[in-house]
């Protein structure tokens, strides 16, 4: 793990990373941020739709992880996209890779403290809902999360957000509604809505493991998204995510699971993934 990363049991020192890096940002930037995405694994390829696009590699920012997983391509791009000012992250972190979920929020608590009042989430997921496809495009309703660690533990920094941030609607219904509206007026095939249920990881799972997240209300399982969106619901954000299931797995008809054809399908999702962004975010009043 890169030597800058903040000691997880010293608040006052990660506090003092995060505003070390919004400062830096501050200082580039000409204009507050409207909105963040993040994209997820095979899921790139989004800025090119970018008008006045600055990037930033992770490497160049104070105190930034840094992305290990090679489909993630570690970028900060900033500029205007379908009229939003927006920062766009190219790539993300995973508490596997040996980040604490403290470490994997850095980003969105950054963003957030550059204006940003919304956040999109995507991901790559693997389907356990039997009624999906590979390609699926599923709005996130709600999520389950069983990563043994949460964004917030530790001192609670109260200019950031309270202390027991509600969770009774973690996802925004407006957006969610906004996004599969954006969906109808695309003629989109293969968009749903349903629960993400986030796992440590990296080994993928089991047949055991999948009727386990199956009985307990999932419907698509993946090792990312939610120390992120923890973190964005504590700094007060709007939140929406987009999860793209790879592929699905009868758990009594099981099949190898590879991530090298997770990360393609997650690449031939992308066409229909940056017409649905690309419609929600011009369908949006700020």
């Amino acid at each position: 793990m890169p030597a800058s990363l903040p000691n997880d049991n010293s608040m006052e020192s990660y506090q003092l990373h995060v505003e070390q890096c919004t400062a830096w940002l501050a200082d580039r930037l000409d204009k507050p941020l409207d909105l963040l995405i993040q994209l997820g694994t095979g899921l790139g390829d989004l800025a090119g739709a970018m008008e006045n696009a600055v990037l930033y590699s992770y490497d160049q920012l104070p105190h930034f992880p840094q992305a290990t997983v090679t489909s993630h391509s570690g970028n900060l791009i900033v500029g205007r996209l379908a009229g939003k000012q927006t920062a766009i992250l190219q790539g993300r972190f995973h508490w596997y890779e040996g980040y604490s979920a403290q470490s994997v929020g850095f980003p969105i608590r950054v963003l957030s403290q550059l204006g940003a009042h919304i956040a999109l989430i995507t991901n790559a997921s693997g389907g356990l809902n039997l009624a999906y496809q590979p390609g699926t495009i599923m709005v996130v309703a709600d999520h389950i999360n069983l990563l043994p660690d949460n964004p917030l533990r530790g001192p609670n920094v109260d200019a950031w957000g309270k202390r027991f941030p509600d969770c009774s609607q973690p996802y925004d219904a407006q957006l969610r509604s906004l996004l599969l509206q954006s969906a109808a007026s695309l003629e989109l095939a293969e968009v749903t809505s349903g629960t993400y249920v986030c796992v440590p990881g990296p080994s993928l799972e089991t047949p055991a493991e999948t009727r386990f997240l199956r009985l307990i209300g999932a419907d698509a399982v993946g090792m990312s998204s939610v120390p992120e969106v923890l973190t964005a619901l504590h700094a007060g954000m709007r939140v929406a995510a987009l999860s793209v299931v790879a592929n699905v797995n009868n758990p009594d008809n099981f099949a190898p699971i590879r991530i090298e054809e997770i990360v393609a399908a997650a690449r031939d999702a992308q066409p229909r993934l940056r017409q649905l962004i690309l419609h929600f975010i011009e369908s949006l009043a700020l």
